[in-house]
């Protein structure tokens, strides 16, 4: 593993987070490399889990969903294990994370309507107490990783 990511990685990793189609080519000139060199390199933070894959972003209104909405799930006793194991099954959540705090589930959902909203909610409330919250905007949305300064 690699305890830190030189500053030519940490380029190129900036590169890739602003726009994974570049070519190793252009990707090379902005760091003063040879494009088997930027493939050794992305190959190599690949191998070692720095760089976890590459992923189109799709527009979930002109994909049609009307709805983006943040679910919070505080599961009942017992129920939080049936709902890991059920969650994965659902096509309208995109991200899911277990939390600290009050809830246990955070869940960044996409939906076609309120109908839908109400028709996925009723499928949750079996497995504990809900809160959601609509999205309207986006502020921030998949910021690129930083490098830290220690």
């Amino acid at each position: 593993m690699i305890d830190k990511i030189d500053d030519l990685n940490w380029h190129i990793l900036t590169l890739l987070q602003q726009n994974s189609r570049q070519s190793l080519v252009e990707i090379g000139k902005k760091v003063g490399l040879t494009s088997p060199a930027v493939a050794e390199r992305i190959k190599k933070m690949e191998d070692t889990g720095i760089l976890e894959g590459f992923k189109a972003k799709v527009s979930y209104s002109k994909a049609g969903y009307q709805l983006k909405a943040i679910i919070t799930l505080r599961a009942f006793m017992g129920k939080l294990k049936p709902f890991l194991e059920m969650v994965p099954k659902l096509s309208e959540v995109v991200n899911c994370y277990r939390i600290t705090g009050d809830e246990n589930i955070i869940m960044e959902v996409v939906l076609k309507d309120q109908k839908h909203l109400e028709q996925f909610i009723d499928q949750l409330i079996r497995y504990g107490e809900t809160r959601t919250h609509i999205i309207l905007s986006d502020v921030i949305s998949q910021a690129p990783i930083k490098r830290r300064r220690d």
